[in-house]
């Protein structure tokens, strides 16, 4: 993981323009309103033999940790939010993107009101679908979380 690479780019998020329809982008995906960027990706798809996808999951929650604690300093030391309630409520309410997709793939994020920007940002780990790859996320948005 390159840290510093991964901080860069959450703090150039914080600036970049919002498309007007949903999206790639040069990073990952994006639509009116949020950046949605693959820090890391596992190699395989679904990452077939169990073991692998476990250490690779552990390896990225501890990179997530690692980028908290470079971010909390400067925006605030914050609980996870649990994604797990927030997919729930999307089987009964509108959930805007990209916290409806966010909470689709992974189960806690580190959130914060990045200072100065009027933006969100938030970390996260994308491990909830066994046939998807492994990803380390980072979503920059003007939409207040759910």
């Amino acid at each position: 993981m390159n840290i510093a690479r991964h901080i860069a780019l959450i703090d150039e998020l914080c600036f970049r323009p919002f498309p007007a329809e949903r999206g790639s982008s040069d990073v990952g995906v994006e639509g009116p309103g949020y950046h949605v960027a693959v820090l890391e990706r596992s190699q395989g798809a679904a990452d077939s033999e169990c073991g692998v996808r476990a250490t690779t999951v552990e390896q990225y929650e501890k990179d997530r940790d690692a980028l908290y604690e470079l971010l909390a300093p400067r925006w605030g030391h914050t609980a996870p939010m649990s994604l797990q309630t927030t997919l729930l409520r999307t089987e009964r309410e509108e959930i805007p993107e990209p916290w409806a997709l966010l909470s689709a793939d992974a189960r806690l994020a580190y959130v914060w009101e990045a200072e100065g920007t009027g933006r969100w940002a938030a970390v996260a780990v994308a491990d909830l679908n066994p046939s998807d790859e492994v990803r380390l996320l980072a979503v920059v948005t003007e939409i207040d979380p759910p």
